[in-house]
């Protein structure tokens, strides 16, 4: 095999010239069966093989929770999409680091909402797509003024051989044509490799990404590569092989496609709770966008959270540059109260307990400084005071004191030690104890209690 030596415009060092890969068209398909056994839990393999970190100067997220986001839960309505559209574009402050949004175009309410977006003027995140491979919708989403849009390009054998019924190379050639066809009606095409945890890399994904950037280059049109890890298979760790790496797959669609940061995007999905941390993954080794969701509404355990991304960025840069992230408490808000959607209590950042102290020795020590266990400033930084959960040695004051923190009331409707409602209270939570109750009292049993206390005064958020 030769080598021509050449400067990298990357590295600015001089290396060998990178070998091109070929399409391997395989008669039987390649399913990783030592990887995945299906009948047993999916391996985690080791080739010892490092890439360098490459962090972008730009780093940015974009959305899918009116696209893959909607598909698992009842439709959200116009008005819906419309104020999260809104609530989203103020968290994603002045530099738009919450860059894209992509919507339905199929059904006349799905057209509706994002034509009411557009006419809301605002500059981000940009609207864009996601169609069928069709003529027919490329030009729907010129009509409508949409730059890009995205195409399903299923990319491992699973879906090649057993979903398509076609070969490698008769699955390239549609994909090419169908990218084609969007050019030709001056779409930029967002390619999404579908389950490419569980794909031959350097057999079809690689050839196929080099045909792509190919044709961009002759079109003058740029084409987004997705990196879709379907089934979460991905894996964050340095050395691990080949499909399942993160840091291999972004590491090669740069070195071996030579695809752009600014093009590369990273789309998780959390079946093995990697999503986070396998799309944090995906920005250290080189892409640019990470593909999310609000409150990680997704597929099966759905997609990566996009709250969860706001704090990943902040921690990565030093600053939210710009965000928000008190939107994020207006967001779960909103959620509850318009969607009735039902957050799991737990859940970081949005739940209701998520910064609530349980154990008496911990909510003796918030009380005395909230910063022994809290994560940081959640008041500050969400709009979210630390508080402790109500048991047997809680008094007037701390009831007092949860009730304002629970439901937010302001200094105006703010409840005192002496109201009637805390007496009350009180003297329900010593007769549970007193009963033999140990185990301490849940947000869902004090607000049903409270409700009915008070004569519905103060109902559940």
């Amino acid at each position: 095999m030769k080598f021509m030596l050449e400067i990298s415009s990357k590295t600015n060092l001089l290396e060998q010239s990178t070998y091109r890969y070929s399409l391997q068209d395989v008669e039987e398909p390649n399913l990783y069966r030592e990887v995945y056994p299906y009948t047993d839990v999916p391996r985690i393999a080791f080739n010892h093989r490092r890439v360098p970190i490459g962090m972008p100067q730009d780093i940015w997220i974009t959305d899918t929770s009116f696209r893959d986001g909607q598909q698992s839960v009842e439709p959200y309505t116009v008005e819906q999409i419309v104020d999260l559209f809104k609530l989203m574009s103020k968290l994603s402050g002045p530099y738009g680091i919450i860059r894209q949004t992509e919507f339905f175009v199929y059904s006349q309410k799905d057209r509706e909402a994002l034509q009411k977006c557009q006419e809301l003027g605002l500059k981000f995140p940009e609207i864009t797509t996601w169609i069928r491979a069709s003529r027919e919708d490329f030009k729907l989403v010129r009509d409508l003024g949409i730059r890009e849009t995205g195409i399903l390009v299923s990319c491992s054998d699973y879906h090649i051989f057993k979903k398509m019924k076609m070969t490698r190379k008769q699955c390239m050639d549609y994909y090419l044509q169908t990218v084609s066809d969007a050019f030709e009606a001056g779409v930029m095409p967002r390619c999404h490799l579908e389950d490419i945890t569980r794909a031959d890399f350097y057999g079809f994904v690689v050839p196929f990404v080099n045909e792509l950037m190919k044709m961009s280059k002759a079109a003058n049109i740029p084409v987004r590569i997705r990196a879709c890890d379907t089934m979460g298979y991905g894996i964050p760790y340095p050395e691990v092989a080949i499909p399942r790496s993160v840091p291999g797959i972004i590491y090669g669609l740069q070195h071996y496609s030579e695809v752009p940061s600014e093009m590369l995007e990273w789309h998780g999905h959390n079946d093995f709770y990697k999503s986070v941390t396998n799309a944090t993954t995906a920005w250290l080794y080189g892409a640019c966008g990470v593909n999310c969701s609000l409150l990680g509404i997704g597929e099966r355990t759905g997609n990566i959270p996009l709250e969860a991304m706001v704090f990943e960025y902040a921690s990565l840069r030093g600053s939210f540059d710009g965000m928000d992230p008190t939107v994020i408490t207006e967001i779960a808000d909103y959620f509850s109260r318009e969607i009735g959607y039902q957050i799991p209590p737990m859940t970081p950042f949005v739940g209701k307990s998520f910064n609530v102290t349980r154990a008496g020795i911990h909510a003796d020590g918030l009380l005395k400084d909230e910063e022994i266990y809290n994560i940081f400033d959640t008041k500050k930084i969400l709009n979210r005071s630390a508080t402790v959960m109500l048991g047997k040695a809680s008094g007037l004051a701390g009831i007092a004191y949860w009730i304002n923190e629970n439901y937010r009331l302001s200094a105006d409707e703010a409840v005192d030690k002496r109201d009637p409602l805390v007496t009350a209270l009180k003297e329900w939570i010593d007769a549970e104890y007193e009963g033999g109750r140990q185990t301490t009292l849940s947000t869902h049993e004090l607000e049903e209690k409270i409700e009915q206390l008070s004569n519905k005064r103060f109902q559940k958020l």
